[in-house]
Order: C-alpha cells, then sequence, then structure tokens
C-alpha cells in the first residue's frame, strides 16, 4: 500500500494527487512539490489515504517536504504582487478597448513567468497587449482564454442554495449538463432557474440524473393511458421521486383523480420493441429475383 495526498495550487483549483512519503500531513499543510514548471507551493485539501500499489500511476510525484517560513514570505508577496499585476493589467485592457474580461493573474513561484487568465466571447488580438505586459514587467507573459465556468471556479461565489458553489469547494471536473436533464427530473425549463452563477447550466442537474433515469423507466409519463386497480384512466401527473402517478379516471360521466403506486399501473398499449425490418426497396428487389 502507498500513501498519497491531495493537494491544491490555489484556492479553488484542481487537486493533484501526490505521494505524501514519511511526512505525516494534515489538512491545510503547506509543502514544497516539484510540477512540471518548476518548484511550488500546494496545499493539502484532504486527510492522506492508502490505495494499492497496483494503482499508483508512474507519473504521481512525491511531496518534497513542508514549506519553510521563508518560502511561506515568499509565497504571500507573490500573492501581492498578483494584485498589482491584475490591476496594471486592467488599466492596459482599457487604454488597448479589448473586448475581455480579466479574471486572474499568477506569478510562477520563481517570478519567472506571470499568467493572466481572461474571458471574452470572441477571439481577442492582444499583441501590443503582450507587448506593453513584457515591457512593464520584464518577464515572460502569457494569456489565456478561459469559459465562463473555470470564471466562476476561480471567483467563487454563492449559489442559489445559500451554499458555496459546487467548482469551488469539491468539484474538480466540469461534467456535461443539458437542459434533458431538466426535463427528465420535471424541472421547469426557466432559464433563471437553471442557470448557475457562471451563466451555464448549473452542475448539480447531473448529480441525481441517473437516478431519474431509472425511476422513468418504471413511471409512466404524462399522458399516457393505463390501467390501474380502479380501472382504464390518464396519467396527468407524476411524481418520480415517490414514483407515484396521479390518474384521470372516468366513471359514469364523473371524472376521479385517484394517486397510484407506479408498480400498480401499466400502460393500455405498451410500445413493442421494433425489430430490424427490410426497407421497401430491397424487398422489391428481392421479389424481382424471385
Amino acid at each position: 500500500m502507498a500513501r498519497v495526498v491531495n493537494l491544491r495550487f490555489h484556492d479553488a483549483g484542481k487537486p493533484y494527487r501526490f505521494l505524501t512519503g514519511d511526512l505525516k500531513l494534515k489538512v491545510g499543510d503547506a509543502v514544497m512539490v516539484n510540477t512540471a514548471l518548476g518548484y511550488d507551493i500546494a496545499f493539502v485539501v484532504d486527510e492522506p489515504f492508502d490505495i494499492p500499489d497496483e494503482k499508483i500511476d508512474e507519473n504521481i510525484l512525491p511531496v518534497l517536504r513542508f514549506a519553510t517560513d521563508k518560502e511561506m514570505d515568499r509565497y504571500h508577496d507573490k500573492r501581492e504582487r498578483e494584485e498589482v499585476a491584475f490591476k496594471k493589467c486592467l488599466a492596459l485592457i482599457e487604454k488597448h478597448q479589448l473586448p475581455m474580461t480579466l479574471v486572474e493573474a499568477v506569478y510562477a513561484f520563481d517570478g519567472k513567468k506571470l499568467t493572466f487568465y481572461f474571458t471574452a466571447e470572441k477571439r481577442v488580438d492582444f499583441r501590443e497587449l503582450v507587448k506593453d505586459l513584457t515591457a512593464c514587467f520584464h518577464l515572460r507573459i502569457e494569456l489565456r482564454q478561459i469559459g465562463s465556468r473555470e470564471q466562476a471556479k476561480m471567483v467563487g461565489g454563492l449559489g442559489i442554495c445559500g451554499r458555496e458553489l459546487c467548482c469551488c469547494s469539491y468539484l474538480d471536473q466540469f461534467l456535461p449538463v443539458t437542459v434533458r436533464m431538466a426535463k427528465d427530473q420535471g424541472l421547469s425549463l426557466n432559464p433563471t432557474k437553471l442557470t448557475g452563477t457562471c451563466g451555464r447550466l448549473m452542475c448539480c442537474l447531473s448529480y441525481e440524473q441517473a437516478a431519474y433515469e431509472d425511476a422513468n423507466k418504471r413511471v409512466p409519463k404524462v399522458g399516457k393511458k393505463v390501467k390501474t386497480p380502479s380501472g382504464v384512466g390518464v396519467v396527468i401527473y407524476s411524481d418520480l421521486l415517490k414514483e407515484k402517478v396521479t390518474v384521470r379516471l372516468e366513471k359514469d360521466e364523473e371524472t376521479e383523480l385517484e394517486i397510484f403506486d407506479a408498480s400498480e399501473v401499466s400502460l393500455v398499449n405498451p410500445p413493442q420493441p421494433q425489430g430490424k425490418q427490410e426497407s421497401p426497396k430491397k424487398k422489391s428487389q428481392q421479389d424481382k429475383r424471385e
């Protein structure tokens, strides 16, 4: 068994797995690691845990050591310089009148590279901006365009549920979310209720999608004609979570509404599985051969 730990380089960044070695780590510890971009400080986000040796990826790197006080001072100084760089870049964007929204400025730990993250509806010609930034900071400059979801993850905020955004608290990757999920869950297709802070469909729509898909296989849809213990009727409402349906029954020229468990009802004309049928063209050609 090997002991590993999840680390983050930013407050809401993606967690990366590292080998702990002999270090006794706990949540919140600052450690030094070696990455493809050089040495950097990362923070422990979960308690270390053991995994089988066969599941250890050869690319997993070890945690080098705890960060020293001098390195932490350097880290805090880096954060202060990032705020200055952010404001300077904002002024230059306004000067060049570029259609882009600056999100974050990040210095490499060794101070040799400065990356600016921004969002934009279209591609932006920022060559003149890069020239001005290079002349201002005298180091390697990189501008990276990100999506609205990545912006929300970096900036942070609260969702309509009143809690911190999932992408800022624990969500480490974005799953595809579609309007079909809202339809399957019987939600109102009101954009103001389905979109998150980032302006895209809320990630939480995918959390229970598998449960709704499973329930949809057993619960008749609204408008379907079904047989019930009280007679034949039409489904006017279905509760997928409780797996119950409300059926309109017609008895003696009167309309009654009754609620049944999905297991108590069945479709009057269930769909038949469609077999593979020959096309008319192929069938006529076969008749000619005969």
